[in-house]
């Protein structure tokens, strides 16, 4: 496990970590988090013979926090950076949330080219914000919610933010002390006015016409109890979207349900790219 970062061209310091040996894989990850959201993932999928690449957002984590490029365009932009800068090929793309979201920009901007298969994860795609054209979606109100919690006591915001993510306030969960608190140790980690603008990149991006761009397999994985990205208006629309999809859906499961649910999701995970 080595410790990396490289400059973007807009000057923005961007650290990944790269493990292993074998097929590629990247992870994109979840707002307001980082690349260690996929630990979990990318031990186990190392010990399977992949490497693994995961980056922090810019503004998230052990990345800088700049005042320009906390879009969608500039986040595919910057994983294009790193995709070239190590020469990687017939890349595994999976991304979560905000990171699905990622993935599907960059392939909206940069093709396939590099990318062999996509894994989408709890992703927002393809739009989040309810509107004429998407009465499904979710009110503005809860993203500028979102954005009044980041801009006052963000502390405190994380802390009740990590119980519905990891699906905590539901009957029989089984969550523990450690990941919530890992959840508000994360997001303190990001820039306040990164995290801030993520919103608006996370909930009003159309990546319609992205996903229509999809030209390999692609498997859909959420959680049907998703009080984040809800279910019905992110992968079930989205998928219809992208030729020969592939869709499961975890009864119960909540968004982050990559650390939930991480043995079978990587279990999942594993049988995909190994078809």
């Amino acid at each position: 496990m080595t410790r990396n970062t490289f400059t973007t061209s807009d000057g923005t310091q961007i650290y990944y970590k790269d493990w292993g040996d074998g097929p590629v894989v990247t992870f994109s990850h979840g707002w307001p988090l980082n690349a260690d959201a996929w630990d979990g993932q990318m031990h186990f999928l190392a010990s399977h013979g992949f490497r693994v690449i995961a980056h922090d957002r810019r503004g998230h984590g052990r990345s800088s926090q700049p005042s320009s490029g906390n879009d969608m365009n500039g986040y595919a932009d910057d994983l294009a950076q790193l995709i070239e800068m190590l020469d990687l090929k017939d890349i595994s793309m999976v991304g979560h949330s905000t990171g699905g979201g990622e993935v599907v920009r960059y392939i909206g901007r940069h093709g396939t080219r590099r990318v062999s298969r996509a894994v989408l994860i709890g992703a927002v795609p393809p739009v989040m914000l309810k509107s004429a054209a998407n009465p499904e979606g979710l009110p503005i109100d809860v993203f500028d919610g979102i954005r009044e919690g980041v801009a006052g006591d963000r502390s405190q915001f994380y802390k009740d933010l990590a119980i519905p993510f990891y699906g905590a306030n539901r009957d029989g969960a089984k969550v523990s002390a450690g990941l919530l608190e890992q959840f508000w140790l994360w997001s303190m980690q990001s820039g306040q006015k990164n995290a801030y603008e993520c919103v608006k990149a996370f909930s009003e991006t159309d990546f319609t016409e992205d996903l229509k761009r999809i030209d390999v397999p692609t498997l859909f994985i959420h959680g049907e109890d998703d009080q984040i990205v809800p279910v019905h208006n992110s992968a079930k629309k989205a998928a219809r979207l992208v030729n020969n999809a592939r869709e499961i859906y975890y009864p119960g499961a909540p968004h982050g349900l990559t650390a939930t649910l991480q043995d079978r999701v990587n279990a999942d995970l594993l049988a995909f790219l190994r078809a």
